[in-house]
């Protein structure tokens, strides 16, 4: 029987939950064993979830999980320098060199464990199969925006929390912009799920938007186009060969670019494309002020679903329930797949 263990999330302001009671039912029904941990902060309460068949295990008892479990959770694992044992399926940000990914690929190595990143379970064709980005997209042009109405008036983005749901989000965007000059936005990704909810969230507030994709940057760069515009937002993902958007020159650079929303946020990558700043942003402080005359503001939060947990969860659940049900392959498909990546690393890190 295939024990899956879904721990809670340890990362404060962390609500998102990558299985709903219903994806627990269903793999009930495929004769899977399911604990799930008490959370002081999990979006979806936990009645549901025993009511679907799991069991219910203390905050934070993942690592006395029995050997065999498969452990699932979405954000990082406290970084206590533990080895780590068991099979985990995650988000690890372990895979471009960042150094706090490259300390958790030594615990696997310790432990003996096995990493499946959520980040690189991928078809045959190499797409994900399933990502909280549209979310990402909505809620970074949400907050970049917010960013920018908050310039214009001559103050700095003030903090943001959890939004309720998605109309609440745009109502406050909406009120935040009324009465000034709305942006030119420029979106770079526009046609996968980031790109394609942040264009939503600009059109929602009728934000105008340049849409550009592989074709408009397969150049190289440099782009000019980014400092004539507002607002700009990168959606691309950063790997070995993503061009570089914003130089660290575009801050003394004659610009109209004012708020750049870096919702991909992986600054400490070398390979991200915009070299102005060089750490992520948080709800308490959600932008950098990387240059002061004129300003130029870099918003790159690292949990951007979060501030819409429900959607969130129940979007990205949906997507990959189908895969769960299939874990127990774990040499074949999306998962032989997942960990192929995880040893080629690994061996990387000995090297």
């Amino acid at each position: 029987m295939t024990h899956l263990w879904i721990r809670a999330e340890q990362r404060p302001q962390e609500e998102r939950v990558g299985i709903t009671p219903d994806g627990v039912a269903a793999l009930r029904a495929k004769g899977f064993r399911v604990t799930i941990e008490d959370s002081p902060r999990r979006a979806v309460p936990i009645a549901p979830y025993t009511e679907a068949g799991a069991e219910r295990a203390a905050y934070g008892s993942w690592p006395d999980a029995p050997t065999d479990a498969i452990i699932f959770g979405l954000k990082e694992l406290p970084e206590d320098g533990t080895p780590l044992r068991h099979r985990h399926i995650m988000f690890g940000h372990a895979y471009k060199g960042q150094p706090a990914g490259q300390e958790l690929l030594r615990r696997f190595r310790q432990g003996g464990g096995v990493l499946y990143d959520l980040e690189y379970l991928t078809d045959a064709q190499g797409r994900r199969v399933a990502a909280f980005g549209y979310w990402a997209g909505y809620a970074g042009a949400a907050v970049s925006l917010l960013a920018y109405a908050a310039q214009a008036r001559g103050g700095v983005c003030a903090p943001v929390a959890r939004f309720a749901d998605k109309t609440v989000l745009v109502d406050a965007v909406a009120q935040a912009l009324a009465g000034l000059a709305v942006p030119r936005v420029l979106v770079i990704g526009a046609l996968g799920r980031v790109g394609r909810g942040a264009a939503d969230m600009c059109a929602a507030v009728g934000a105008p938007v340049t849409a550009w994709d592989k074709a408009e940057t397969e150049a190289g760069g440099p782009f000019p186009e980014v400092l004539a515009h507002d607002l700009f937002l990168n959606c691309i993902l950063a790997m070995p060969g993503t061009p570089v958007f914003v130089p660290q020159s575009a801050v003394s650079a004659p610009r109209a670019l004012r708020v750049i929303g870096d919702i991909a946020c992986d600054p400490t990558s070398d390979f991200s494309p915009v070299k102005v700043y060089d750490r992520a942003t948080d709800w308490a402080r959600p932008v950098l002020r990387v240059h002061g005359a004129p300003v130029l503001d870099v918003m790159a939060i690292d949990n951007l679903p979060s501030l819409l947990p429900i959607e969130a969860s129940e979007d990205f659940a949906a997507q990959l329930l189908p895969h769960l049900q299939a874990v127990d392959a774990v040499d074949a498909g999306i998962w032989g797949r997942a960990r192929a990546e995880f040893d080629r690393n690994i061996r990387a890190l000995e090297a």
